[in-house]
C-alpha cells in the first residue's frame, strides 16, 4: 500500500444500498452489507430464522411443511370424491 493512499478509499468505493426513500425518492447513500443489495437499516441480514429457532414458534401446525401436507390431502380428498 502506498503511503499516500487513503485508507478509507475502499469504504468510499463500496457498493451503495439499493433502497429508495418513499418521501424524497432519493437512493439511500449507506454502504450495502456484503452479499446483500441493501444496508443494515433497510433489512440486510434481518429477520428471524424459520422453524423452531423462531421465537414465535409454538407447535408447528402452521409451518410450511404442514400447510403443504394439508393442501396435498385436500387435493387427494377432492380427487377421490369426483
Amino acid at each position: 500500500m502506498k503511503s499516500d493512499a487513503n485508507p478509507m478509499q475502499s469504504a468510499h468505493e463500496a457498493p451503495r444500498c439499493a433502497a429508495k426513500s418513499k418521501r424524497t425518492g432519493l437512493p439511500c447513500k449507506n454502504p450495502a452489507v456484503g452479499g446483500w443489495r441493501v444496508c443494515r437499516m433497510h433489512g440486510a441480514g434481518g429477520g428471524h430464522r424459520a422453524g423452531k429457532a423462531n421465537p414465535a414458534y409454538q407447535h408447528g401446525m402452521r409451518t410450511r411443511e404442514w400447510s403443504d401436507l394439508r393442501r396435498a390431502l385436500a387435493a387427494l380428498a377432492s380427487e377421490g370424491s369426483n
